[in-house]
């Protein structure tokens, strides 16, 4: 609680009245905090599906081991808030038109490497979780709340990131999950679409802020 109110989750706090409007926008859709696939509309599921798919093939690992060699955490974006990062042309499919994904990137720790236990800012979107590469030996879990999801046990996480959360790999092999921030359901995606698209505007130069403790791939 004294996170929330006094820590780094204060910016969660002070956002609370907009979340309530997202989530009065995003009625007769229930909040369900950790979702299952299932729980998401049937094209929401096939755009996540298509990110699954080419996230899974030799090519894209490999792609990631090159990037995170040396590194201690690293985080690539292939796509941020809707849009695109010509940075990484390589993986042209994650530069597709998408109507409901908003960012689609990677998160890499290295062993024995996590996250403070922290609160995303805003329920516009949710974010769904996806492992790749090889499981690493050892213990290695997101923990949402009172809810623990290994990864050597479910790879798909789907969760709304106003919650508090942490990232904890104690292997020592290296962790890879792709994010990936999709609208939350609604009657009127375009809504919540243009509001993500303002909140881009506003931290275009402040991404940085948000990720200082990682490397972020060029």
């Amino acid at each position: 609680m004294n996170r929330y109110f006094f820590g780094n989750g204060v910016l969660t706090w002070l956002l609370s009245p907009i979340n309530l409007l997202l989530d009065v926008v995003s009625i007769p859709f229930r909040n369900w905090g950790i979702y299952q696939l299932d729980d998401l509309p049937e094209d929401y599921r096939n755009e996540i599906a298509e990110v699954m798919e080419v996230a899974d093939q030799a090519a894209f690992i490999e792609l990631l081991e090159r990037q995170m060699e040396n590194r201690k955490r690293l985080m690539l974006f292939f796509k941020w808030y809707g849009v695109n990062n010509p940075s990484f042309t390589s993986v042209p499919e994650f530069h597709r038109p998408t109507k409901f994904i908003r960012t689609i990137g990677v998160s890499a720790f290295n062993g024995r490497q996590s996250t403070s236990r922290h609160f995303g800012p805003l329920r516009a979107t949710l974010r769904v979780l996806y492992n790749v590469g090889p499981t690493p030996q050892g213990d290695s879990y997101i923990e949402v709340g009172r809810h623990v999801n290994h990864w050597r046990d479910q790879r798909l996480f789907i969760f709304d990131d106003t919650l508090q959360h942490q990232s904890v790999n104690e292997a020592e092999g290296i962790r890879y999950c792709m994010f990936i921030d999709i609208l939350r359901p609604s009657k009127a995606p375009w809504l919540l679409s243009l509001f993500v698209s303002s909140v881009r505007i506003c931290l275009s130069r402040s991404r940085a802020v948000f990720y200082k403790n990682w490397d972020i791939a060029k």
